[in-house]
């Protein structure tokens, strides 16, 4: 059975079309890292400031962790102090850039405290899942994750070849309670036709949990708006749910309906 995790907005921001939908967006890569998301702090900043423009108000920034690009203390240090940066600054033109990091499966992973690296104050860790090969050792930082009490939010399991081969994968993560995050980009068929049909079946069969941007640089922006019109025309206010934060479990000071 599918575990119902308590929602982070309130009662009254769950009363679907009653205000304007607002967008949170767990996942991008606008704080510099060392990675393949914003080289610099301006050019974080000028994302950010992108992503507000266009509907988002609360922001993940979400570093990868990599095989090749673990989180040593210095690293870990420079992303914080980067963030509280892009942070202070984006709050004046009223975005609350939030930070947590996304986990490539690795052996090492199952060794660390994943509190580490969780989406600021929420009970939830965000881990993608493999582009190519097995998920089973995807699987078991999941487990890992979740052995601690926090919830798996597994990162665009559309664009994995194992889900586009099974996707009975994706449902049986979806049934163990794991929030599956879609990428926008897929809904909108940036990355071909065959990953947007699987982003559609997720979202059609009611296995996506929430959609974010996993928004890379100037070419690829932390946008959400596009593919909530497109979700919009498809579910009507059903869209509301996956772009608007409630699917996200609560933790403790965090209160995204204050955002609303």
């Amino acid at each position: 059975m599918r575990v119902k995790h308590k929602p982070a907005l309130s009662e009254a921001a769950l009363q679907v079309g009653r205000v304007d939908p607002v967008f949170v967006d767990v996942h991008s890569h606008v704080v510099p890292s060392g990675d393949d998301g914003a080289q610099s702090n301006e050019e974080g900043l000028e994302l950010c400031r992108s992503a507000a423009q266009n509907g988002t108000t609360v922001l993940y920034a979400t570093p990868h962790v990599w095989p090749m690009l673990p989180l040593p203390p210095e690293r870990e240090e420079t992303i914080r102090a980067s963030h509280a940066e892009l942070a202070r600054a984006a709050a004046a033109f009223g975005l609350d850039l939030r930070l947590g990091f996304e986990l490539t499966p690795t052996t090492a992973l199952l060794e660390e405290d994943p509190n580490r690296f969780r989406l600021g104050d929420l009970p939830a860790v965000l881990m993608e899942v493999p582009f190519h090969g097995s998920l089973d050792l995807a699987e078991r930082l999941a487990e890992h994750i979740e052995a601690v009490g926090l919830v798996p939010v597994i990162a665009h399991p559309e664009r994995s070849q194992a889900v586009l081969d099974d996707q009975g994968l994706a449902a049986g993560m979806a049934e163990r309670g794991w929030l599956l995050q879609v990428n926008a980009t897929s809904i909108v068929g940036y990355h071909g036709a065959e990953i947007e049909a699987s982003a559609w079946r997720l979202v059609d069969d009611g296995l996506a949990g929430l959609v974010a941007s996993d928004g890379h640089r100037r070419a690829r922006p932390p946008h959400l708006n596009e593919a909530f019109r497109a979700v919009q025309a498809r579910l009507g206010e059903g869209a509301n749910a996956l772009f608007d934060g409630r699917a996200l479990p609560a933790g403790d000071r965090v209160d995204l309906a204050e955002r609303r």
